[in-house]
């Protein structure tokens, strides 16, 4: 079983992180092209995996995972077309790329499977939602299912939901990167030194996320939780509401969401 990349950027590098990391494939069973010498040079020398600057050497693959921008969707699909058969699985990370454009291109009946991950991959804390065509068999949408299980996880969905994922989960890293620096900000004003800031910061974002993820509790209840009367927790609260957080976050999310919906047009 041989898994390719066809573009080896972010995404894809942390997805082999996470490959590698959880053995689901071997060093040399892995090839990723992309077009630059030096960089794909530095790829294989940080992996050990196979690489090329010939996409239709990656597309040659069992399962052939497009991490692609979605503008060059079409040139490389026109590019590796003949090299693809219905036996493959496609395997898509775009924004915007619907899975009957993706066949579209192609020209013909192809196994395709949509995944929306984010780059937590890279310390196996991704969050992914999966959805697959009419093609892909229960076993080859589980064979792909456990790639992505291996660098965190993911939820089964339908394609009509895919957009709602990219701002929920897909573009959200950002958010909360920015939430962290924010928070690790007003802790520098305090004279908290910025090294020591951030991990407050960011370590109380993930035992946050831990809480919600483990004792199933509404974050609702898990907030009422630590705001005490009168105290200090509940007085940032009524801050945060009075500069309207929540619908900062909505809007951000939705704005995200319409995009890739936009992309796709």
């Amino acid at each position: 079983m041989k898994l390719g990349f066809i573009g080896c950027g972010n995404m894809a590098q942390a997805m082999i992180t996470g490959i590698l990391n959880q053995k689901v494939f071997k060093k040399e069973e892995i090839i990723a092209s992309g077009p630059t010498p030096e960089k794909m040079n530095a790829v294989r020398e940080k992996f050990g995996i196979v690489t090329t600057g010939n996409n239709c050497e990656a597309a040659k693959a069992d399962i052939v995972v497009l991490s692609i921008k979605p503008q060059m969707y079409e040139d490389v699909i026109k590019e590796i077309r003949k090299e693809v058969s219905k036996k493959q699985l496609i395997v898509s990370i775009a924004a915007g790329i619907s899975m009957s454009q993706v066949e579209r291109q192609f020209g013909k009946e192809m196994k395709i499977i949509r995944v929306m991950p984010n780059t937590p991959a890279l310390v196996g804390e991704a969050m992914s939602g999966m959805c697959c065509n009419e093609y892909v068999k229960e076993e080859e949408f589980d064979e792909v299912y456990h790639i992505f299980e291996s660098f965190g996880k993911v939820e089964k969905i339908t394609e009509n939901l895919i957009d709602a994922v990219v701002g929920v989960s897909g573009s959200s890293p950002a958010y909360v990167y920015m939430f962290i620096e924010a928070m690790a900000d007003a802790a520098v004003m305090q004279g908290i030194p910025r090294s020591k800031a951030y991990t407050f910061a960011a370590q109380s974002v993930l035992g946050s996320a831990k809480m919600v993820l483990e004792t199933g509790q509404h974050p609702g209840e898990l907030k009422d939780a630590v705001c005490s009367p009168a105290g200090t927790t509940i007085e940032a609260v009524r801050v945060l509401e009075k500069k309207g957080m929540r619908s900062a976050v909505i809007e951000a999310v939705h704005a995200a969401s319409k995009k890739s919906k936009d992309m796709g047009k």
